[in-house]
């Protein structure tokens, strides 16, 4: 199979096409806490930047139908079943030295090797590989570090990488997931047959964990790049993100991360602020507002 290759992704204006180049324009430098509030990383503290790749690679908007060598389906469900709700996670808190990535859509799921071959395109390396069974359906998850560093991934910009190509190999591979995925609207071979409203779906939350760290809960409906701006939003108001955890489940977006403010918790006002500033960026632009 194709898979998507290097960092960023975006919704090119060719609506036949999904590039593989740069993510809403934020090519941006990423380092972590210590930097200015522009530069920004999801993870430990480190003091290193990255250039953001870029690549001619593209992404066909409608998931064909599997080849029949394909191993990302087990075949072990009819057509007429009901189609699960596809999740991933996306976990910085779990593991010091890895990202942990998680992927369940029922127990549909085969041996993913595609898209473990899709993740190492981007430059990373899988070094453990777990599946386990639950009420919810198989759990297949892989701790990913960077090929480079052996370490584990901290620029936004390629966990936004890594969770795009995951949805991608699943509108690819089982295509029945289109329906219950935000970029299935588009790129998906059916689209969601019920659609979110921002305004109603976003929720927000932000409280003390300790004296030196706060923890922001933000739920919303999905698009291709919101992790990256929801850490960018978080950071122009100088607030640090220490590390965190990004799930897509369906049509939702579901993000957890520590934050914190010259090394300590947010005060009232300041958690406030932050929750004002990522309302403002999530909910949808009134008629009025465009008008003039």
């Amino acid at each position: 199979m194709a898979s998507a290759a290097n960092c960023v992704v975006y919704f090119s204006s060719n609506t036949n096409y999904l590039t593989v180049s740069e993510l809403k324009n934020h090519s941006l430098p990423a380092t972590f806490v210590s930097r200015p509030p522009n530069n920004y990383t999801l993870g430990k503290r480190s003091h290193y930047s990255v250039r953001l790749l870029s690549s001619t690679t593209g992404i066909n908007p409608r998931a064909a139908a599997p080849s029949a060598t394909a191993v990302e389906n087990d075949g072990s469900f009819p057509d007429t079943d009901m189609v699960p709700t596809p999740k991933v996670i996306i976990d910085q808190d779990s593991d010091p030295d890895a990202t942990v990535v998680e992927i369940t859509f029922g127990d549909r799921l085969g041996a993913l090797l595609d898209t473990m071959n899709a993740l190492k395109s981007l430059g990373l390396n899988v070094t453990k590989a777990n599946v386990y069974l639950d009420s919810s359906g198989k759990h297949n998850k892989f701790c990913i570090t960077k090929a480079s560093t052996g370490r584990k991934v901290e620029e936004p910009e390629l966990l936004e990488a890594i969770r795009l190509t995951i949805i991608n190999n699943l509108l690819e591979f089982h295509p029945e997931s289109s329906s219950q995925l935000a970029m299935g609207a588009t790129f998906g071979a059916e689209p969601p047959k019920e659609t979110v409203d921002v305004d109603i779906a976003t929720r927000i939350r932000v409280h003390d964990d300790g004296p030196d760290r706060s923890l922001l809960y933000v739920e919303t409906a999905d698009h291709p790049g919101l992790l990256v701006e929801l850490v960018k939003t978080i950071t122009d108001i100088n607030v640090a993100v220490e590390s965190g955890e990004f799930d897509t489940e369906g049509l939702l977006a579901k993000a957890k991360f520590h934050v914190s403010y010259k090394g300590k918790a947010l005060i009232k006002p300041l958690q406030q602020v932050l929750a004002n500033s990522l309302r403002y960026y999530l909910r949808r632009p009134t008629t009025e507002e465009a008008s003039f």
